[in-house]
């Protein structure tokens, strides 16, 4: 990305984000979802994450645990919302990686879509 900020708009910064190694996709994922759970709740994170990437539950589930994720920390809030400890979020992007094989393009999809909460943060 340029010294002079994100992008004017969803659609440049997708283009911007084409220019970048993978391994920068996968941090700036792990960052955003840090920052997007400490403002807006785990429940939201994950729903987002889970329709950028186009995954069900079950394989949310998959992806979790392909990360490195431990699996008996996945479990249901009060209202049955899937949920995971928010300081394990980091193993969603290697998560994808390991098991989706146009995992990129729906890293890429998770940032565009959340590209108003980049800006606010």
């Amino acid at each position: 990305m340029g010294a002079t900020g994100l992008s004017p708009d969803p659609k440049e910064y997708r283009a911007r984000l084409a220019d970048q190694p993978d391994e920068q996709i996968d941090r700036w994922v792990a960052e955003l979802l840090r920052d997007v759970v400490k403002r807006r709740g785990i429940v939201k994170v994950i729903r987002d994450f889970r329709g950028a990437a186009g995954l069900s539950e079950t394989e949310f589930e998959r992806v979790f645990a392909s990360g490195g994720g431990a699996p008996a920390s996945l479990g249901r809030d009060s209202d049955g919302n899937l949920i995971v400890p928010a300081i394990t979020l980091w193993a969603l992007p290697a998560g994808l990686r390991a098991g989706v094989p146009d995992a990129r393009s729906r890293l890429v999809d998770y940032l565009v879509a959340n590209f108003e909460e980049l800006v606010y943060v």
